[in-house]
């Protein structure tokens, strides 16, 4: 049995054969990377194909494409019907690009040379603390996506897969937004998740703020559409000016992308932003404490390797954010993502 990552408890390692399994994993993600690549789910969508057919569809060669979905199909990802012919399972049908839920970006940014590289130098970033990204590229991942369009959109797609419908339902279920009379979404990107929250509470008003560049793209878009006269758009840095006047900040997996001290800075300034008694909402992955498994703890390990300073934080950590901003942190609301929402409050002068 192929263990996947989500089943992963230190209790079911039970021999080095159990541990083999994880040495081994880079090997599946590679062989799932080249189908996802390729687009074999789509070309399936309406049945099994045979592999000649695949292979003249993606300009690939039959029998080495034939030997790659034979393994995949060992793990249930595929079926072979007959000799040679293969169809989808459910978990091949995830790697369609157009049905929902689809991982199909994620298989391919993660198996792309820019990702694969800075994580086969893993090695240099626990040795010198810095950023293998950074290192091997010269810049950092936001600089490399101005430069790289291809790149830069299949991150895009990739981002837009974890910020779905659902995700802004689990929000709205988890948290009261009802109270919040201006709602400001700070690095709030394209605007989905203010426009979600905004739809639910139809009294709110709403603040986008993000890049100049960001808020260019949303303003093209159509998420903002239905709230759009109760919404701002303002472009500008996080590190330089928040918009005034919000009751509540909202930073969606902003912190997570900065040091200790940057972080603060941006906590600082929407301290500075928002009114008395305001409420600040981070919502980012939340580390758990000791040998209990989170998906998180390989997150921080993901932020060591690709961003310069980016990390996942314990509930310790977020607290000593919060208050060397200003805020108290008031109480942690688990929702039906990886994601937790934050609360803190202004309270002290800062």
């Amino acid at each position: 049995k192929i263990m996947v990552l989500s089943e992963f408890k230190p209790s079911t390692v039970q021999s080095p054969l159990d541990v083999d399994q994880w040495i081994d994993a880079y090997r599946v993600s590679r062989c799932i990377y080249v189908i996802a690549k390729l687009g074999i789910a789509d070309l399936l969508e309406d049945g099994s194909q045979h592999c000649d057919t695949l292979a003249a569809a993606t300009n690939t060669h039959s029998d080495p494409l034939y030997r790659v979905l034979r393994f995949l199909a060992a793990i249930g990802i595929f079926a072979e019907t007959r000799p040679r012919c293969f169809e989808l399972t459910p978990l091949a049908d995830s790697l369609r690009s157009n049905v929902p839920g689809s991982i199909r970006s994620t298989a391919i940014i993660r198996g792309e040379e820019y990702y694969y590289k800075a994580w086969e130098n893993l090695m240099y970033s626990v040795q010198t603390g810095e950023s293998a990204f950074e290192h091997l590229y010269g810049m950092d991942l936001f600089e490399y996506f101005e430069q790289n369009s291809v790149a830069r959109e299949l991150f895009h797609a990739h981002a837009n897969v974890y910020m779905p419908k659902e995700e802004s339902a689990s929000y709205l279920e988890a948290y009261d937004f009802s109270l919040i009379s201006k709602l400001v979404d700070v690095g709030g990107g394209t605007g989905q998740l203010l426009a979600d929250v905004l739809e639910a509470n139809p009294t709110m008003k709403g603040v986008l703020f993000d890049l100049p560049k960001v808020i260019d793209q949303a303003q093209d878009l159509d998420e903002l559409v239905s709230v759009s006269d109760r919404c701002e758009l303002i472009g500008g840095s996080c590190f330089e000016a928040i918009p005034e006047g919000g009751d509540a900040y909202l930073l969606r997996k902003v912190l997570h992308l900065w040091d200790d001290e940057q972080a603060i800075s941006i906590l600082k300034r929407c301290y500075q932003a928002m009114k008395e008694q305001g409420r600040l909402l981070v919502i980012e992955n939340v580390v758990p404490p000791g040998n209990e498994f989170s998906i998180n703890k390989l997150e921080d390990v993901h932020m060591l390797v690709m961003c310069p300073g980016g990390r996942e934080r314990t509930e310790g950590e977020f607290q000593k954010l919060f208050e060397s901003a200003g805020f108290k942190l008031t109480k942690i609301i688990t929702t039906k993502t990886d994601l937790c929402i934050i609360e803190g409050v202004k309270t002290a002068i800062n």
